[in-house]
């Protein structure tokens, strides 16, 4: 059955793995690939560790396990915070996991002390952002309770940043994740592996040597999958922005005027959508909608195309300056951005095409 799909260009990705890996290499910093942006793809995962990514970052344990299925063979980093209700799997299937809860912490180490292993954890630190973490006041003494689990190694300590709260990453609050991870080693008289510090919203200080040496590891994913960094959206050098594109069908095809006619009253989804009047246009039909994909992450590849908006069912595009004659059964390929990317890998209404015909398959692709 025909549908919507992306293709995934698998050495698009594996290069842009490659340069960032090379940046980060260069100042002393490992990177883990993440891939919850594409839901776990595993031809993703295995092109981002030819790339050089030391490990592979995802927030589902459901990726987890599809990703060792598929035989990706690597280490793997929990990147959500532990569900109490998981540990049993986490400690299962998980090399080691960002934590914040205590309470977590002590059923991770009674799972773990059952199966006789050790579990690495990363103490996760809220340095401003608001989301996950430890107050910077409170970790010297959560560290000590966490250091008298029998099964739990503190293999370092990390933050998130550039995400809820959206505060950007700088020197000073690197630093401060720097000193804290002095101040663990030295009154406590432990070595921590990993002062895991930045994501992709981190490349601009790297590049520019403004990042302390201390922070030493980094989880990358959009700037990987979608060429970019995050503070601003900008294409990152030598990075492809391509690796990604979703083609949707041209299911109607017809003029009609720009403006709706009749009274107006709240869309489909309770807004108030707003139109300007450009008179009659060729205005294009598409068989992919809101229930599909974020609308507002795509941009048209052809510049040409613009999109008018979309329902449930349908994207509707103006293309009444598109640079190709099209037809009814012509598709319109768009550049997702990640937020669009990410609905697109997990709708089960997307199929997935990869450009490389020895990759593992997330799910087999629909033609």
């Amino acid at each position: 059955m025909a549908r919507p799909y992306l293709t995934i260009d698998l050495d698009a990705i594996e290069h842009n793995a490659r340069t960032v890996v090379d940046l980060c290499a260069r100042h002393g910093i490992a990177v883990t690939g993440v891939t919850k942006g594409v839901g776990g793809h595993p031809g993703v995962a295995a092109a981002m560790l030819r790339g050089g990514v030391v490990s592979i970052g995802e927030s589902h344990l459901e990726n987890i396990r599809r990703l060792r299925g598929a035989g990706v063979n690597t280490s793997f980093m929990l990147l959500r915070l532990p569900a109490l209700s998981d540990v049993e799997e986490v400690v299962e299937i998980v090399d080691v996991s960002l934590n914040s809860e205590p309470a977590v912490l002590e059923g991770l180490s009674k799972a773990a002390e059952r199966r006789g292993r050790i579990h690495d954890v990363i103490l996760m630190v809220d340095l401003g952002d608001l989301r996950e973490g430890i107050w910077p006041s409170d970790l010297l003494p959560v560290v000590r309770v966490v250091r008298r689990l029998p099964a739990i190694r503190i293999a370092g300590i990390g933050t998130n940043l550039a995400c809820f709260g959206a505060v950007a990453p700088s020197t000073e609050n690197m630093q401060q994740l720097a000193e804290l991870a002095r101040e663990i080693e030295d009154t406590c008289g432990i070595t921590l592996d990993l002062v895991s510090g930045i994501n992709s919203s981190g490349l601009s200080m790297i590049a520019s040597s403004r990042m302390p040496p201390r922070i030493n590891h980094a989880r990358i994913g959009e700037a990987i999958l979608l060429g970019c960094e995050t503070l601003h959206r900008r294409p990152w050098p030598e990075c492809l922005q391509d690796a990604f594109r979703l083609h949707a069908e041209i299911l109607e095809l017809r003029h009609k005027p720009s403006l709706p006619i009749g009274d107006r009253c709240e869309d489909a989804f309770g807004r108030h959508p707003a139109f300007e009047d450009h008179g009659d246009v060729m205005r294009a039909l598409l068989d992919i909608g809101r229930e599909d994909v974020d609308i507002e992450g795509l941009t048209p590849i052809d510049p040409g195309v613009v999109i008018v908006g979309g329902s449930s069912d349908y994207l509707i595009v103006d293309v009444t300056r598109a640079s190709a004659h099209l037809q009814v059964g012509d598709k319109i390929a768009f550049a997702p951005k990640y937020g669009a990317l990410l609905a697109a890998m997990t709708s089960e209404y997307v199929a997935q095409r990869t450009l490389r015909d020895d990759a593992p398959h997330a799910r087999p692709d629909s033609q």
